[in-house]
């Protein structure tokens, strides 16, 4: 049993004890999806076993389409968001890498299409425990990027998405992303809204290219030359005029995430910071930790603890991760001294993706903070309150040295088990 109602609150909602999994697919319901397409992979497999669930007992009127792979869903999904329907699948790991190749085509056709990620560590070795390596993977492919930090964050933000992606100003695909197994099959009481009022929050879409309305004959994905066309019949645009709107759309899409954020705490009562970003503790904080996901979950303890010492510490818990919102990054920091980065993720070859992109963000400030990045979690490894605490006293020791690095430290490491293992040296740099 993983729902179990309990009572109405007032006349607006209800609550509900949820999984992760199953509040996307009740966001999903209300938002009343019209097309879904998706294949079974762990951890994600509930949410559209859920939502098969409400088709099949008339609680919402979709077409559930079954397909033999991730690519071909998301394949699904393109062609019935150009079709004018309101459409969201969900995945985890290598099967969002097996949809790579539809993730550009989604937001070169500005097709508002929503993907749910239950996150999970990629292969190899193979893992079906969380980190957050899948998800940076496709920053560069013109999609938002939200995560989310516990069950009722993850149902609102789902609503909130269909109406950032479907905004005429948008008209962008959106990952609504959570922990792998920490979220998405842990149970939290999750607050459902009146249909009625999520219906006048997010009417029905009216889609840009809804090839089914033949009143208007539109074509889509030509063969786009690197220079623009002109003939007869009107203008084309060339390859990199079509690039240049999708970027400056993105960019644009950060005032229409904070607008959308606005109204729904406004009609629902919950907020999540700004949209952009949480704050927790950091009027007064010299030093921030910066992490998203489980790990500012778990900052949130660390911190308690690190404030009894005497030290004057926050958290800053990204949630939306692209479009990358660096003037707010830079608004934000302008004045910390201190900036101690917790990646469940890593950039390989280089460091944490979290870490080096605020570096990249905060380049140019007068009074640039230090920055220290940590790599905590990877494979679903346990990020522990020692872990953080650690890191802080590290980067903070560092710091007072006149440090500055761009090293990879990795904390939760367990390598003093390994010395009798048979390939030892592979875990020892440079192999000595």
């Amino acid at each position: 049993m993983t729902e179990t109602k309990l009572k109405k609150a007032n006349t607006s909602e209800t609550i509900m004890i949820l999984t992760g999994n199953h509040a996307a697919a009740h966001a999903f319901r209300q938002a009343k999806v019209g097309v879904v397409s998706a294949y079974p992979i762990t951890p994600q497999s509930p949410v559209v076993e859920k939502i098969a669930e409400f088709i099949a007992e008339g609680k919402l009127k979709a077409r559930f389409v079954k397909v033999e792979s991730e690519h071909s869903a998301l394949a699904v999904c393109c062609a019935a968001s150009a079709t004018g329907s309101r459409v969201g699948t969900a995945t985890s790991a290598h099967g969002l890498e097996l949809m790579y190749e539809l993730l550009p085509w989604a937001a070169g056709n500005r097709l508002p299409i929503i993907i749910n990620l239950a996150t999970r560590s990629l292969g190899a070795p193979w893992s079906v425990w969380t980190d957050h390596s899948d998800f940076i993977t496709i920053r560069d492919v013109g999609w938002i990027q939200f995560m989310c930090e516990n069950n009722q964050e993850i149902y609102d933000t789902n609503l909130q998405a269909f109406k950032i992606a479907e905004d005429s100003r948008v008209f962008l695909p959106a990952i609504v992303a959570y922990d792998g197994y920490i979220l998405s099959h842990t149970m939290m009481p999750v607050k459902l809204a009146n249909q009625d009022k999520i219906d006048e929050f997010l009417p029905p879409i009216n889609h840009h290219i809804n090839l089914s309305d033949i009143s208007q004959v539109k074509g889509i994905d030509p063969v786009t030359t690197p220079h623009i066309v002109k003939r007869a019949e009107g203008t084309a645009p060339g390859y990199y005029e079509y690039r240049y709107a999708l970027q400056r759309s993105l960019e644009n899409s950060i005032d229409i995430i904070k607008e959308v954020h606005d109204e729904f705490t406004s009609k629902f009562g919950r907020s999540y910071g700004n949209g952009i970003y949480k704050e927790v503790l950091t009027e007064d904080a010299d030093t921030i930790i910066f992490a998203m996901g489980s790990v500012a979950s778990q900052a949130r303890v660390a911190i308690k603890k690190l404030r009894a010492e005497g030290l004057k510490i926050g958290i800053l818990s990204l949630k939306l991760f692209r479009p990358y919102p660096y003037r707010e990054m830079k608004e934000f920091f302008k004045d910390k001294e201190n900036v101690i980065v917790f990646d469940r993720d890593i950039g390989y070859g280089y460091e944490g993706v979290l870490s080096y992109e605020l570096k990249a963000a905060l380049y140019g400030l007068k009074n640039r903070p230090n920055i220290k990045g940590f790599i905590v979690g990877l494979g679903g490894r346990d990020v522990k309150t020692e872990h953080i605490i650690k890191g802080v006293h590290k980067a903070l020791d560092e710091f007072s040295k006149g440090i500055s690095t761009n090293k990879t430290d990795f904390l939760g490491l367990r390598l003093e088990e390994l010395k009798d293992y048979d390939e030892s040296t592979y875990f020892k740099s440079g192999g000595n």
